[in-house]
């Protein structure tokens, strides 16, 4: 039993040495391929490398090459640069030397010609002062006195010219007054005025206390709305005390509302309801005022014939103002005045009239329909079929050119109704103004006693003093005058500038 265990236990150990020395044999085989394959694999690292190595050499060896090609071209390239350079450089110089070489002889011929001249300039210098001392023996004269004496006889004889074709002009003038005796009246009293309308876009309208106010507003602004939306203005409630503002461009809705807001504001019951039946009361007012203001200055004016609508048009320049001056009163003014132009020239007198009354009807328009006045005047003139003459009179009055004597009646017209002092805003200021401006004209000249601008600006009277000016010089101050107002001063029309010279002597006895 022993023999047979030890035996056991000698195989299990003979056994695990086996495998023991098996393993070992294993590994050492196997440790030997991979030396071998690491071997293999080094030798391939070192063959790519030696091949890579190769490549590169070969690479930097061309890229070199090139790069010398290069760098020998650039360098080819600036030699021959430079010697164009140098080639450019040796031809100016010579350019250089051949103009100096030239600049040098015409130098010198300047200096021959210079000195040539100013041996003939010392003779001729020598030749002049002879001759004038020779002139001065024969005239008994100084070269001075000779040039005064010249200067004040060719003075002379031009103010004896200028005088005589001044009276020849001046006679030829009053020659042709028969002949155009209508233009030349009519000019002379036309005066252009500018069409410029300054006219105030908004009414006051009192109230009899601040607590109105808010009536007039209504709840959440109900009645304000309301009062707008019937009549088409703005309704400016603010700090102003005890007075609200009505603003609007058209001067017939600002009057509706200004009546209608009257009316509401004495009646006390302010509601949507209310203020629309008080606007159509006010606009029942406005429009019979309008037909009564039409036919009354239809009346005034003493014209005939006119269609009721267009009556009524006219009527409406009641509510129109320019320059704070009201239109409608201004249109007969100068319808009047138109007729009683047309009367002293002998011209129609009917139709003087009708373009002066009309000659502003496009204005009643202007809120409405868009175009100038004088435009929608021309509209209205073919809508109610007026005259030729009449339509001429209302399409010419701010024209320069006009087609018949009326046509310069009625334009002349307007412009004394517009320019007399008074009519307009700030006019009486500007019209002092414009006098003192040409009496200040006239007396900045030498020899002016006293100047009187007279006849509204139109004529300048200039007294002068006898022992400083005779009449040659007085008539010469005339037209100075004249010039200078047309270079400094803005004026309409004509004026006219007169000289006084007299003499006086006066002795006592006693």
């Amino acid at each position: 039993m022993e023999a047979l265990l030890i035996g056991s236990a000698i195989g299990v150990i003979a056994g695990i040495i086996v495998t023991i020395l098996v393993k070992f044999i294993l590994n050492q085989i196997n440790r030997g391929k991979k030396i071998s394959a690491a071997s293999s694999e080094a030798d391939r690292i070192l063959s790519d490398a030696e091949e890579q190595k190769k490549r590169l050499l070969l690479e930097a060896q061309e890229e070199a090459l090139r790069n010398k090609q290069e760098i020998e071209s650039d360098a080819r390239d600036r030699r021959r640069e430079l010697q164009r350079a140098e080639t450019r450089l040796q031809n100016r110089e010579e350019n250089l030397d051949n103009r100096q070489d030239t600049l040098e002889a015409r130098e010198s011929k300047l200096s021959d010609r210079e000195s040539t001249l100013e041996t003939a300039y010392a003779e001729v210098e020598d030749l002049k002062t002879e001759q004038v001392s020779k002139l001065e023996e024969v005239a008994n004269l100084s070269l001075a006195d000779a040039k005064d004496q010249i200067m004040q006889t060719a003075e002379s004889a031009m103010e004896q010219e200028i005088a005589k074709r001044y009276y020849t002009l001046e006679q030829k003038m009053h020659s042709d007054v028969d002949e155009k005796a209508k233009t030349i009246i009519a000019l002379s009293i036309q005066r252009l005025a500018a069409d410029v309308v300054n006219e105030s876009t908004t009414s006051l309208v009192s109230l009899p206390s601040d607590d109105m106010k808010g009536r007039l507003i209504g709840r959440e602004g109900r009645n304000i709305r309301a009062i707008e939306a019937a009549t088409g203005v703005d309704l400016i409630i603010d700090d102003t005390p005890e007075a609200v503002t009505v603003s609007c461009f058209d001067p017939i809705r600002r009057e509706v509302a200004k009546i209608a807001l009257t009316n509401l504001i004495a009646d006390g019951r302010i509601h949507p309801a209310r203020i629309e039946e008080s606007v159509i009361k006010a606009q029942k007012e406005v429009e019979d005022t309008i037909a009564r203001c039409g036919e009354q200055a239809v009346l005034d004016a003493a014209v005939r014939g006119l269609n009721p609508e267009l009556i009524k048009l006219i009527g409406r320049l009641q509510y129109r103002y320019s320059y704070g001056e009201n239109i409608l009163q201004h249109s007969v003014e100068v319808s009047r005045i138109a007729g009683m132009l047309a009367g002293e020239i002998n011209a129609d007198v009917q139709i003087a009239k009708a373009g002066g009354l009309l000659h502003d009807i496009g204005k009643a328009l202007t809120h409405e329909v868009e175009g100038t006045h004088v435009e929608l005047g021309e509209e209205v003139a073919r809508r109610y079929n007026l005259s030729p003459a009449v339509a001429a009179a209302i399409n010419e009055h701010h024209e320069d050119d006009r087609g018949s004597a009326e046509a310069f009646i009625v334009a002349a017209a307007d412009a004394i109704s517009a320019a007399r002092p008074g009519s307009r805003r700030d006019t009486v200021e500007l019209y002092l103004k414009r006098l003192e401006a040409l009496e200040d004209v006239a007396n900045s000249f030498d020899g002016v006693q006293k100047s009187f601008a007279i006849q509204a600006g139109r004529e300048v009277r200039i007294l002068v003093q006898p022992d400083e000016l005779d009449d040659v010089e007085a008539s010469d101050l005339a037209r100075k005058v004249v010039k200078k107002i047309e270079e400094n001063l803005v004026y309409p029309g004509e004026i006219v500038v007169t000289v006084v010279r007299e003499t006086r002597t006066t002795e006592v006895a006693h």
